[in-house]
């Protein structure tokens, strides 16, 4: 055998060894697809068998071909039966857990009474009166939208000593006249936008993701001719004129805060200039932590993903700032430090499970990983009694004393997975979500210098979701401004929800109360438009 022949079989076995890389690889994506498809969307979960059962089979205590006829195996016809207690009292009846608490709402009662010619006794024919009634239910009734016109009519004043002076003696003092004040409009020029109108086509599509074509279809269900144009055009009106100072306040004080999360999802603006229409434009979302006595939530609006946009909108911000992995927030200035998501690094491996075959699983390089991360959950679970005091001091010292050793072990367990096994290769997923570890770590492992932080990002991820919802319903904003305008609504409305209020008294009173503020004079006004400041009848009870 020639070398030449040695190195065609050579090259031919790294054909083949490639080859068997691909297939494992396209068969784990395969999987992967299928389980998306069609199996549980929950990670929760992830072996068949609890840990309990196992243990019962390895001990040999249970024959794991006989493990579902427990009844079988374990009864003896020998053994007589133990004789029943007769129960000799009556149990109480619960009360079901999900009874509604109709307190708060206003009760009318329907009385049913016989026919008059009906009240007649039937043993002496003499007449039957009321003497009892009884409640034998109570029933929720809905009364749907009503709409009516409310007409503003100002009254005007005059002096009549003035008057009367003014018929007796020729005099050039004019008569003195006076108007009654009279609320501005929200949408100045247009007669029929009233505060509340506006605030229920806010709140229909911005927290109950309905459409404006589909109010459109519901308002001229009740013979109300209200085109989409003219609800999107009020909306950007009032973003642009009520929203954007409120915004801007609760911004200063956002960026006050010492913890905050990131989050960015894509967005489709149709018309946007020197763009197509099918590319993607981005909304970004910062909040607060846990940690913060009122919670603010903010949507940016912008036309890509460049770390520029993070790093303009958290400028004077210094403190620590939760994210996945994304490489615009590693880009920001010193004074912010980045920290890593472990339920990201946990969905990388958890995705690999579920690729796997079910007989394979246990042992398996992705249910290792998994489960060092489930052991950091399971005691954050334990810490949340010191967050819920605020005591974060002692969160710190938990996590220092029992959440570091398991974090240095799996760093450990990475370096010495990564680069030493076949699966875990770079083109591999396995190798990708070990490389994201090993890249994450410095961010992965901050959450140990604070006990203000979390494991996860889950909160913002929380906060966007209302905004996917949405996306999946409105599908697309026809104009930058109109970006623009949700991601005001949207900071608004979910802000608002943070602190226990309702968005559509909320959004009402904004409307009804920035109109007679003047914001551009006098700025400390905007003080009585924000969230816990909001009078009582906008709170949840």
């Amino acid at each position: 055998m020639t070398s030449t022949d040695i190195d065609k079989i050579k090259e031919m076995q790294n054909q083949i060894s490639d080859l068997i890389e691909q297939v494992k690889f396209l068969t784990e994506q395969n999987m992967l697809l299928k389980n998306r498809l069609f199996g549980r969307k929950s990670e929760q979960k992830l072996s068949l068998i609890s840990e309990g059962q196992l243990s019962l089979a390895d001990a040999g205590l249970i024959d794991s071909g006989s493990f579902f006829n427990e009844a079988e195996i374990t009864c003896n016809p020998i053994t007589p039966e133990i004789p029943l207690e007769e129960i000799t009292y009556r149990r109480k009846k619960r009360k079901g857990k999900r009874e509604l608490d109709f307190s708060n709402l206003p009760t009318q009662q329907i009385v049913h009474e016989l026919p008059e010619e009906e009240r007649i006794c039937p043993n002496c024919e003499g007449s039957l009166h009321a003497c009892g009634h009884d409640v034998l239910r109570r029933e929720l009734t809905v009364i749907p939208a009503q709409y009516l016109v409310t007409e503003h009519v100002q009254t005007v004043y005059s002096c009549r000593c003035c008057e009367k002076d003014k018929e007796s003696v020729t005099s050039d003092i004019p008569v003195t006249m006076v108007k009654a004040d009279v609320p501005a409009p929200v949408v100045s020029g247009s007669g029929i936008a009233s505060p509340s109108l506006v605030a229920y086509i806010a709140n229909q599509k911005y927290t109950l993701a309905l459409p404006l074509y589909r109010q459109e279809q519901e308002f001229s269900r009740s013979n109300l001719n209200l085109s989409r144009q003219t609800m999107a055009n009020w909306l950007i009106y009032v973003s642009q004129h009520w929203l954007v100072p409120v915004y801007n306040a609760l911004k200063n004080i956002l960026l006050l805060a010492y913890v905050l999360h990131a989050d960015e999802t894509s967005v489709q603006v149709l018309n946007e200039e020197g763009k197509p229409a099918e590319s993607k434009s981005y909304m970004w979302l910062y909040r607060t932590g846990c940690d913060a006595n009122n919670h603010i939530v903010l949507y940016d609006y912008q036309p890509d993903r460049k770390h520029i946009n993070a790093k303009f909108f958290l400028e004077g911000f210094c403190g620590y700032l939760h994210s996945d992995g994304y490489q615009a927030y590693q880009n920001l200035p010193a004074d912010v430090i980045t920290v890593g998501c472990w339920a990201h690094l946990r969905r990388k491996f958890a995705d690999i499970l579920k690729s796997i075959p079910d007989y394979n699983k246990q042992g398996s390089l992705a249910m290792c990983a998994v489960e060092y991360c489930d052991k950091l959950f399971n005691l954050e679970r334990e810490y949340a009694k010191f967050s819920s005091d605020n005591n974060f001091n002692m969160r710190h010292e938990a996590r220092l004393a029992n959440s570091k050793p398991i974090i240095d072990e799996f760093f450990s367990w990475v370096d010495s997975v990564y680069g030493k096994n076949i699966m875990a290769t770079a083109k591999s997923n396995m190798g990708k979500a070990l490389a994201y570890a090993q890249n994450q770590r410095a961010q992965l492992e901050n959450v140990l210098c604070d006990g203000r932080l979390e494991l996860s990002n889950n909160r913002a991820e929380r906060s966007i979701k209302p905004f996917v919802i949405g996306r999946k319903n409105w599908l697309f904003s026809n104009t930058e401004k109109g970006a623009d305008a949700s991601s005001m609504f949207y900071s608004i409305i979910e802000t608002a929800k943070e602190n226990g209020l309702k968005p559509y008294e909320y959004l009402k009173y904004i409307f009804e109360t920035a109109p007679n503020l003047n914001l551009m004079r006098c700025p400390d006004s905007v003080e009585a438009l924000l969230p816990w400041n909001a009078p009582d009848n906008c709170r949840k009870k």
